[in-house]
């Protein structure tokens, strides 16, 4: 029988879902902020990409002859990516104090910040070419601006539209990632609320059945229920190490072992792949429950389930597969394909286009192969 004290430390002692580290939540918080991280390298290019942009209209609106063309082109280009990389810079270095403003604050102090780079850059630039590029005669040259008001007003109304666009578009881009990744948290939630009903009235009455005849048995089965809980009420689409989601499925396991006994068994063929590497969490758990619901639980010879994972490259491949019963048995379990798609989405939202979630079956067989990378 359990006492208070045995209550209490049931599951506390080797927690293996333990909370997030304080780098990671603040990683989280800054991933609140609007603004980019303007060190990412995709970042870096799509301010290359607009600069080259803005050059080239530069140079189509000024109508120069062609064969003048590509050299104002070159020059103006110059110009544009300067600008572009510093207020980069400033903006990337100014990013963690900005994320602790308004929305509206942040983007008056951003546009303020440009708007200053712009004036330095055009300044420095009119300067150089006035003590040491404005050799012609006629005081003008090819590549330096000759009037020094008229270049500084124009570089500042066209870097503050510019500005202006892109603040626009940050925030109205990451208000739209933010809304997709609300959907994917809703739908995790679902998911991992969804240890289905029938589960939990077997677990309580296999572990009824346990505490007279078999009471250490019993104390076990409530440790791996509450564990089981603690994991689907964790936080959604936390990463967990693949050791701790293996444990999780292996805890599922004996719970349901309790209950099926020799008509359930489950080969694991898990050695060569990095336990380190990070998944979502109720990634693989959910397979073995699907696998066990739907091919085992109805046949009443049982079979076996196989888990078998493989690594090649930095790629990481599991599979799940489990036999098929008669079709006579299978009537009314329906429903798998729910499970399946979250996973599908969720390892979408971690990993892109990276990630892959496959399904391969047949009148006897049926078997889930999941994909995702691995970063050493």
């Amino acid at each position: 029988m359990l006492t208070l004290a045995d209550k209490s430390t049931i599951g506390a002692a080797a927690d293996p879902w333990p909370p997030m580290s304080t780098s990671t939540d603040k990683a989280k918080l800054s991933d609140k902020f609007y603004l980019p991280d303007f060190s990412a390298p995709g970042t870096v290019l799509a301010i290359v990409l607009i600069a080259e942009i803005v050059a080239i209209v530069l140079s189509l609106a000024r109508s120069v002859p062609w064969p003048e063309f590509f050299p104002d082109l070159a020059k103006t280009s110059l110009l544009m990516l300067w600008m572009a990389l510093t207020t980069a810079a400033v903006l990337s270095v100014a990013r963690p104090a900005l994320s602790r403003c308004s929305v509206q604050k942040a983007s008056v102090i951003s546009l303020l910040l440009v708007v200053a780079n712009v004036a330095v850059i055009s300044e420095f630039v009119y300067w150089v070419g006035f003590l040491y590029g404005n050799t012609a005669t006629d005081g003008t040259s090819s590549w330096f601006p000759p009037q020094r008001w008229g270049f500084l007003l124009r570089n500042l109304a066209i870097g503050s539209i510019v500005t202006s666009l892109a603040l626009r578009y940050f925030y109205i881009s990451h208000e739209w990632k933010r809304n997709v990744e609300r959907e994917a948290e809703s739908r995790i939630h679902a998911l991992q609320a969804r240890i289905r009903p029938h589960f939990l009235f077997n677990s309580m009455n296999t572990i009824a059945a346990l505490i007279g005849p078999k009471p250490v048995a019993a104390e076990q089965a409530v440790e791996d229920l509450a564990d089981l809980f603690r994991a689907s009420l964790s936080e959604p689409g936390q990463p967990i190490s693949l050791k701790q989601e293996l444990e999780l499925a292996r805890i599922y396991q004996r719970m349901e072992q309790q209950r099926l006994g020799d008509r359930l068994a489950v080969e694991w063929i898990v050695d060569e792949i990095p336990m380190r590497a990070m998944i979502p969490g109720l990634t693989i758990q959910p397979l073995l429950e699907n696998a066990i619901y739907h091919g085992i639980e109805p046949d009443p010879s049982g079979g076996v389930v196989r888990i078998a994972g493989r690594r090649r490259g930095d790629m990481i491949s599991i599979t799940v597969s489990n036999p098929r019963p008669p079709a006579s048995n299978q009537s009314g379990r329906e429903g798998n394909r729910m499970a399946l798609n979250n996973i599908r989405q969720r390892l979408e939202l971690a990993y892109g286009k990276r990630a892959s979630l496959n399904v391969v079956e047949d009148s006897d067989s049926y078997e889930v192969c999941l994909s995702f990378p691995f970063a050493a």
